[in-house]
């Protein structure tokens, strides 16, 4: 392996491109759309090469996210998550000048003050309705609950609800191929449950967009349901938790994060230079630690502070002072956006730098 200034996050070019083919492949095969999240890697140009291959359009967090995918020319995108408040209403007018802005919410409330600054503007906001199919995080229950919400929103001047969304996160707490297989049929039914009710009220619902990676692999079973859009985001590096719940293959691994050993201070542990602020504190409920050592799958990474890693190791003679080890990360998104660029690379030599452009836009 090529010696890295580290701790460094790596890309391998090879295995990005791959996944982003064969993610679009898989959406153009059943019919669907595809609309990825791009809060994984918040690149434009990898948010560029998804285009290229097919996607209509992208999803991103929030709406300084959006703010930097508009300035580099993409012109279709959702923003999966509500705008309030007028700082960023005022934001938003400006925004709507350069891009089809798609906003989205689960409150009438939220809906009103896109309302009044839809009328504010003189023009109509484009809208999903978020709706809960088992996250219990943001949206209403799926058929009559939420289709009442739409019909009062729908009511409301200068609206114009285009779609329905949803993300089944909770399809990672399963490493079941039967299991994620039913929560991707469950996410499309809820949501298409939902369009008929509203549809029975005279509201057109255009777009059935489904989300998250582990549902996204099972896009041929809701072909032809009715499904039209899915948004999956963490399939494009992959992580720790999608390869040991099975859902990926080490071949689709494309980020890995080198450390150095730097001490060696006691019997069984070693000290790396990856912490908190380079491996995320997210944990995996499939293995244990901060992430997997490859080559060493009997270390655990125990600990974590901000630039230290504690591994426990049978026995830290197999490591050097100095020697370089390869993790891969519990969760992709949240390491993208610890740093300001990613390495990319082909086979293991260096290629590109790969700005994290909209790094830190969390407003």
């Amino acid at each position: 392996m090529e010696q890295w200034d580290t701790p460094s996050v790596l890309i391998d070019l090879d295995v990005l491109d791959r996944n982003l083919r064969e993610t679009a492949n898989a959406a153009a095969r059943a019919g669907v759309r595809l609309r990825p999240h791009t809060k994984t890697h918040k690149s434009v140009w990898i948010a560029k090469e998804q285009l290229r291959y097919g996607a209509c359009g992208i999803t991103v967090a929030k709406l300084g996210e959006a703010e930097v995918m508009a300035e580099a020319g993409i012109e279709d995108i959702l923003i999966a998550f509500p705008v309030i408040g007028a700082p960023k209403l005022e934001r938003l007018a400006r925004l709507l000048d350069k891009a089809k802005i798609t906003l989205s919410t689960d409150d009438l409330d939220v809906a009103r003050q896109l309302s009044s600054f839809g009328t504010s503007i003189n023009r109509d906001i484009l809208l999903y309705v978020d709706v809960n199919t088992g996250l219990n995080r943001c949206g209403k229950e799926p058929g009559e609950q939420s289709a009442e919400l739409i019909k009062q929103i729908a009511q409301l001047p200068n609206i114009r609800v285009t779609g329905l969304m949803t993300h089944s996160g909770h399809a990672y707490g399963f490493n079941d191929d039967a299991a994620l297989r039913e929560i991707a049929k469950q996410e499309a039914e809820s949501l298409l449950l939902t369009k008929r009710k509203a549809e029975e009220a005279g509201i057109v619902i255009e777009e059935v967009s489904v989300g998250s990676t582990p549902t996204s692999k099972y896009v041929a079973d809701v072909a032809g349901m009715g499904v039209t859009e899915m948004r999956p985001g963490a399939y494009v590096f992959g992580d720790g938790t999608q390869w040991t719940m099975g859902l990926i293959g080490q071949e689709q691994l494309a980020m890995t994060i080198v450390a150095t050993v730097v001490g060696r201070p006691r019997p069984g542990t070693i000290i790396i230079d990856s912490g908190t602020k380079t491996l995320s504190s997210d944990v995996s409920k499939y293995h244990a630690g901060y992430g997997h050592i490859l080559g060493h799958e009997d270390a655990i990474i125990e600990r974590l502070s901000e630039e230290h890693g504690i591994v426990t190791v049978p026995d830290n003679s197999v490591f050097e002072i100095g020697q370089q080890v390869q993790i891969v990360p519990n969760h992709c998104c949240v390491v993208t956006n610890l740093h300001d660029r990613l390495l990319g690379v082909r086979g293991g030599r260096f290629e590109k730098w790969m700005t994290v452009d909209a790094r830190g836009r969390v407003r």
